[in-house]
């Protein structure tokens, strides 16, 4: 899919200029070398907090001696249980950090309290698959034993995630429907990362913040040794699971422009074929994570709107049935 600028909706090139400068510039080395240097830049981000949130860093052993930081974001004075959000990072699998989405909570919290928990997950070029989707069940599993004293309300946990956090968090609803240990009651994968394999959106695909070639290299790199094998598993790109019957409730929204278009119309649709309710919208002139590198664009605030629509009506009913 050949991207030109026509194509592309007005205020969403004009609102993205500084984004896709950027972008071109962290493109011109390997894709590793580029994650790693992005990496670096996003150290002073750790530990930040969000002005009006009570925020706080928490460490969790993962089982092998080494543990893992998660950032735990609250309505100020929490006293009463609320519910619990999971939100996973994106970043191509192999970059990223929870603060950087600092703004999201705000809004999201702001919008209906509620507490919500992100992982420092394991990227890529620190560790392939499947050290990222155990960090999240993980993380899953603390939130469910540490309920009481985190003030979450137990027996259910609202996910969401963009784009490689979209992926994961598709990957952990199949893994936790089939591990039964945590219920997840709702799901917001945004613009998934979540199929190894080419489709007619993702194959030759310029458009502008993720293309083609990063999405093969990220791919390659999040995959490690199942790189190009025919038995990658669900957990590893859901787009691969063959039964989604059991899935929660589900919101998500795409633009037409970015490779995760065809993959993200495939998904929903066969959510919807094994019965599993889905909320879903396709923006026309948009590319990838267009709502948050151009946030003040029509057609972001719309897709935004919808997302704080379904998140409230998730929180709703998670309070309603405590």
């Amino acid at each position: 899919m050949h991207v030109t600028r026509d194509l592309v909706d007005r205020q969403l090139w004009a609102g993205s200029r500084r984004t896709r400068l950027t972008m071109r510039m962290f493109g011109r080395g390997s894709y590793e070398a580029s994650a790693r240097f992005s990496q670096r830049l996003l150290r002073p981000l750790i530990g930040r907090d969000v002005k009006g949130l009570d925020c706080s860093t928490v460490w969790i052993d993962r089982g092998d001696g080494t543990r893992l930081r998660v950032r735990v974001y609250r309505p100020r004075g929490q006293r009463t249980p609320l519910p619990g959000v999971l939100w996973l990072h994106g970043g191509g699998y192999s970059s990223g950090v929870p603060e950087l989405n600092g703004a999201r909570f705000k809004e999201l919290i702001d919008h209906r309290p509620a507490v919500i928990v992100s992982p420092d997950y394991r990227r890529s070029v620190q560790a392939p698959y499947p050290a990222a989707l155990d960090d999240c069940y993980t993380t899953l599993c603390w939130m469910k034993d540490a309920a009481e004293g985190q003030r979450i309300l137990p027996d259910g946990v609202i996910t969401g995630g963009e784009s490689a956090g979209g992926g994961l968090t598709a990957a952990l609803s199949l893994l936790a429907r089939d591990r039964g240990e945590v219920a997840i009651d709702f799901q917001m994968p945004l613009y998934p990362m979540i199929d190894d394999r080419d489709t007619d959106s993702s194959r030759d695909n310029d458009a502008p913040v993720w293309d083609s070639t990063a999405n093969r290299s990220a791919w390659r790199l999040y995959l490690g040794a199942l790189a190009g094998e025919e038995n990658v598993p669900a957990y590893a790109a859901p787009a691969r699971a063959m039964d989604y019957r059991g899935l929660p409730p589900t919101f998500t929204f795409v633009g037409d422009l970015e490779p995760f278009h065809d993959e993200t119309l495939a998904y929903v649709s066969r959510l919807e074929d094994a019965g599993v309710p889905v909320e879903f919208q396709v923006y026309r002139g948009a590319f990838h994570a267009f709502d948050g590198m151009a946030p003040k664009a029509e057609i972001s605030r719309s897709a935004t709107a919808r997302l704080l629509s379904a998140y409230a009506r998730a929180v709703d009913a998670r309070a309603a049935v405590a």
